[in-house]
């Protein structure tokens, strides 16, 4: 019997932890600055465009009805990456981790041959991080999403060890699903606070993990990279030549940069079949999982046809419609 087809980017909008922040100290900054970011010709086709899905984003009924018309057995649904609050104390990122892992988990709960679940864990404390990943791991969930950065910290962070250590020991998986980038201002037109900022995000935080040596300490770590890692997988032939040419570069890892791809995990929704089959080739066809960005403007509707249209070898193109996820998330 084939495996299942399996979407691995798949987001959850979760009202509740909304209330839960607004108002607080630190709220509005947060927003004014996503609003910086983004630009207000951004802003304004986003909201009609997030409200017109909010069916899809929280009711399960509406979700299984789209995963059906779109051939999708399987989600693994992760919160809407907003509701981060990267900006929270300690004792209000504890309840937004609480209240978000224990939403999904019930969201997950109606359907639960069809749906799997990630938590979050606050990246701006990194102690609490742990925490948060046990909590999920506790609830049922499959692991965490977690940004490309937090403020002030990049995933090199020594503070990290311990959250990386912990997901290694459990086998849980880690979302990495950049939200805001720090370009800023430079990218609030034309949306190119998303197309160019979240590829930017995803190659910085993986060039991160990989130079700072946290693969070589943690070689069992299950990360898995949004929206095909960004542009690292095409430019990681530069990554190589600094490591070989450069004393700088080549000291915080053991190997070529790119061996490193093959110890990740991707999804396929990169929007290109060229840079797709690259992703395949330089990652390797087990380490491409397949991924719509449910149900976002900027994902895609079909994510089957999408990848049927990359004609990968008929192993491959079932590997990655659902054979890859239905062994990292143990799938019966």
């Amino acid at each position: 019997m084939s495996a299942p087809t399996v979407d691995v980017h798949a987001h959850v909008l979760l009202p509740e932890v909304d209330a839960l922040v607004a108002g607080l100290p630190g709220h509005a900054e947060a927003r004014e600055l996503d609003a910086r970011r983004n630009g207000p010709a951004a802003l304004a086709v986003s909201g009609p465009m997030v409200r017109e899905r909010i069916p899809r984003l929280t009711d399960v009924s509406v979700r299984l009805a789209a995963m059906d018309a779109q051939g999708v057995d399987v989600q693994l649904v992760s919160p809407s990456p907003s509701h981060y609050n990267y900006w929270a104390d300690e004792e209000t990122a504890e309840k937004v981790y609480r209240l978000a892992n224990e939403a999904t988990a019930a969201h997950c709960s109606a359907a639960p041959d069809r749906l799997r679940g990630l938590g979050l864990a606050p990246l701006q404390h990194p102690e609490a991080a742990v925490r948060a990943l046990d909590h999920a791991l506790d609830l049922g969930l499959a692991g965490v999403e977690i940004s490309s950065h937090a403020p002030g910290r990049e995933l090199s962070d020594p503070a990290y060890e311990p959250l990386w250590a912990r997901a290694e020991e459990t086998g849980a998986v880690l979302f990495l699903h950049p939200f805001g980038c720090t370009l800023d201002e430079r990218l609030d037109r034309w949306y190119l606070s998303n197309t160019v900022g979240q590829p930017v995000e995803n190659a910085v935080a993986l060039s991160h993990l990989i130079f700072s040596g946290v693969l070589d300490r943690h070689p069992g770590l299950k990360v898995l990279a949004a929206h095909g890692g960004g542009y690292l997988s095409t430019h990681i032939g530069r990554s190589d030549h600094a490591w070989s040419a450069r004393s700088d570069a080549g000291a915080g890892c053991a190997h070529l940069p790119s061996s490193y791809l093959r110890r990740l995990y991707f999804d396929s929704l990169v929007h290109d079949p060229h840079v797709l089959r690259e992703l395949v080739r330089v990652a390797g066809a087990d380490r491409v999982l397949l991924g719509s960005d449910f149900p976002f403007d900027m994902g895609t509707e079909d994510p089957v046809g999408v990848l049927r249209a990359v004609r990968l070898p008929d192993a491959d193109f079932h590997a990655v419609r659902g054979g890859n996820a239905s062994a990292l998330l143990s799938l019966e």
